[in-house]
């Protein structure tokens, strides 16, 4: 490659990195945020991630099943937040704790229940939920009701593709004079 057609390659690798810096900036900001709060969100001392709690330690076959399980979060949701009719999104069972875990659709709220007893050791607000969904743009799918998670495919892979050529025109940036002295001094 001639020297002319060199600078006018690295004068457009530079004009698409600051043009694409300029403009995902924010998005980038949110996500290396939340990519560092989601990193921390197991020592967080339970302010992202509630801590799971310790229930009584019997037998799994003394189990409460999930049928009660269930009745007894949907209950205690209801009297929480009242007339909310919440949907079960999932019920994360810890057998080395005797601990269910149950998520609450359209919420960031959590119902830990001894799976001995069949009492509730902690309600809590899941903030790494909330964070992820910021990570990952899914906050857009929920805020706007779609259930295909289109919002979250399209920022994911505009990000994706940006980062790409950040790390492809940020090496040319770097590279591209070396070559371009190199063949100057010979």
């Amino acid at each position: 490659m001639n020297r002319r057609n060199h600078a006018y390659l690295l004068r457009n690798t530079r004009k698409a990195h600051r043009i694409t810096g300029a403009t995902l900036f924010s998005l980038f900001f949110v996500v290396s945020i939340t990519a560092l709060l989601l990193g921390w969100k197991k020592n967080s001392n339970g302010y992202l991630l509630p801590q799971t709690q310790q229930g009584t330690v019997v037998s799994a076959e003394k189990y409460i099943s999930i049928d009660s399980v269930q009745e007894i979060a949907v209950k205690h949701f209801n009297n929480v937040f009242e007339n909310a009719n919440p949907g079960i999104d999932r019920i994360d069972i810890r057998p080395d704790k005797a601990v269910a875990k149950v998520l609450f659709e359209n919420t960031y709220f959590e119902v830990q229940i001894d799976l001995g007893t069949g009492d509730i050791l902690q309600t809590a607000t899941r903030r790494s939920d909330f964070v992820e969904n910021l990570h990952d743009g899914s906050i857009l799918d929920v805020l706007f009701k779609t259930s295909n998670g289109v919002f979250k495919l399209i920022y994911t892979s505009i990000m994706s593709l940006a980062l790409l050529l950040f790390t492809v025109s940020g090496f040319w940036l770097w590279y591209g004079p070396k070559v371009m002295r190199k063949a100057k001094s010979e």
